[in-house]
């Protein structure tokens, strides 16, 4: 039985953050002005319960640390997952009053409520997307955003479609970037002794529900969606094969054990 991580076309992946997302907005993360310029941001953090982050406004009042942790479901789980970031302003004029959260099948959503706190209007404000600020993509003018992304998640384009930026396509997978212990990929597999193989896969923002399984010519799919929430540019579909039998059957998919909790999937797919 072997793994299969499929690219298709001759640019690669369609989102160099996900091998498996095939439609909607791109990236770890997304960042865009709201009603009364509020400020949403969006993170995916699969595997994570929704009690499982935590969130709080830095004594600057100008970021917001973020932590949270994804426990093995299975005993075949390479680690538990722990994310650790933070994310805010980078202005001189503004600062975060208070903010909201809300966390479901892997995906963090905050909206983030500011408050001008001096007169001056003639520096930048952006979306921090981490401790490593790139000063280059900084902005300069009151509310200003930069027109540039990057897929590690530092500064990200306010655009119409959010993941329009090309660099978000490619052919070399990027490392979740929020990541501090654990696997920093959406995709993992191993051969268990009973000859049965070990998947997961990570897709942020799909429900339980959501999730299909299909075993066709030996090749086993699974697609998910996600739909858009709060304030998200839309939905996100997911579709990929994730593993190739030994021999070209269809088996029914009920033959595959599933575990789909906090937008990731895990099978357990036997032996044929």
């Amino acid at each position: 039985m072997s793994v299969l991580v499929l690219m298709d076309g001759a640019d690669g992946f369609y989102a160099i953050n996900n091998q498996f997302l095939a439609d909607g907005p791109k990236g770890f993360t997304e960042f865009k002005m709201v009603e009364n310029e509020e400020m949403f941001i969006r993170i995916d953090l699969p595997g994570v319960p929704d009690d499982g982050v935590r969130v709080t406004i830095d004594p600057t009042r100008k970021t917001v640390s973020i932590s949270a942790k994804a426990p093995k479901e299975h005993k075949h789980d390479s680690s538990p997952r722990i994310y650790l970031t933070a994310t805010g302003l980078v202005c001189k004029c503004c600062s975060i009053s208070n903010f909201t959260s809300h966390m479901c099948d892997g995906v963090l959503r905050l909206l983030l409520f500011k408050r001008q706190s001096t007169s001056n209007r003639s520096s930048s404000i952006s979306f921090l997307g981490g401790p490593d600020f790139r000063d280059d993509l900084r902005s300069y003018g009151p509310h200003k955003f930069p027109h540039a992304s990057d897929p590690f998640g530092n500064i990200f384009n306010c655009c119409d479609i959010c993941g329009a930026d090309p660099t978000l396509t490619g052919r070399v997978l990027k490392p979740h970037p929020c990541v501090l212990q654990g696997s920093e990929m959406a995709y993992e597999s191993k051969k268990l002794q009973n000859g049965s193989l070990y998947v997961r896969v990570d897709m942020p923002g799909v429900p339980k529900d959501r999730f299909t399984i299909s075993v066709t010519n030996g090749r086993v799919m699974v697609t998910g969606e996600a739909p858009a929430v709060s304030h998200d540019s839309g939905g996100r579909f997911y579709s990929g094969d994730v593993a190739m039998l030994d021999t070209l059957i269809s088996i029914p998919s009920r033959r595959i054990k599933t575990i789909a909790k906090n937008g990731v999937i895990r099978l357990i797919i036997p032996p044929v």
